[in-house]
């Protein structure tokens, strides 16, 4: 969790106007988060939180302090309340296991409840989360909006925005490399970062993403600390993962 968390938030420039996404007809801003804000439709998408992660790996044996799920409520807590959004959509694998959602900590829960007390919640299922559950909200395999397509697993047609791959931009630049989570999109496919606290990543460069992203038209946004930033396709070069 460490690495990831260093990841999502080393320093980087701050300077600069938000970054705005224009994808399948519409607006989006990507937030430092890794949640991307959808302001005409009031809604905020946030894939692969993966709550529960720590303790998931805890009850098989790997004893981790379980505090992500509780850092990564408090950054949706923040978001929420920053935009104002009215909805929240959890793009799949909101949960690490299925079982993560009766093993929430008394705090976790009332935090969770209190969260989808402000918005309307549709939660989408995930490779890690595909039961239903019954913590609130409305539990779908996937949820069409305004001509896009929500979903978890990224596939063909247009207007699609998925999670499930973690994508992270690895630059290289003045002679330095930097590695970060990101948003990208080739007006057709759009992959959200992963927003859990314990979430690692996937170089947009790996063979996972290999014939799903036409390249002439890629458009990559970086988070930093405290801001988003456009990188140029030509600046990106192959490295390490953490997933």
């Amino acid at each position: 969790m460490t690495s990831a968390w260093a990841a999502r938030t080393a320093p980087i420039d701050d300077r600069g106007d938000p970054v705005h996404l224009h994808f399948a007809g519409h607006s989006f801003e990507p937030l430092p988060s890794g949640a991307l804000w959808w302001a005409a439709e009031g809604v905020l998408l946030v894939a692969d939180l993966h709550l529960e992660k720590l303790s998931s790996f805890a009850r098989r044996g790997t004893l981790l302090p379980p505090y992500d799920t509780g850092l990564t409520l408090r950054r949706l807590e923040a978001d929420l309340a920053a935009t104002g959004a009215t909805e929240v959509i959890a793009l799949g694998d909101s949960f690490h296991r299925d079982e993560g959602t009766s093993t929430l900590q008394p705090a976790d829960r009332l935090r969770l409840a209190t969260l989808m007390g402000k918005a309307r919640w549709t939660w989408i299922s995930g490779n890690h989360d595909p039961a239903p559950h019954s913590l609130g909200g409305i539990c779908v395999t996937g949820l069409s909006r305004a001509g896009l397509t929500l979903t978890h697993q990224p596939g063909a047609g247009q207007g699609v925005v998925a999670g499930h791959l973690h994508p992270a931009a690895h630059v290289a630049m003045n002679g330095r490399s930097i590695r970060r989570p990101c948003f990208v999109h080739d007006g057709r496919l759009m992959v959200l970062p992963a927003y859990g606290s314990a979430t690692g990543s996937l170089n947009i460069l790996s063979p996972a993403f290999v014939g799903l992203l036409h390249w002439p038209t890629l458009e990559v946004a970086m988070i930093g600390r405290g801001r988003v930033y456009p990188v140029s396709p030509k600046r990106l070069v192959p490295g390490y993962d953490m997933y």
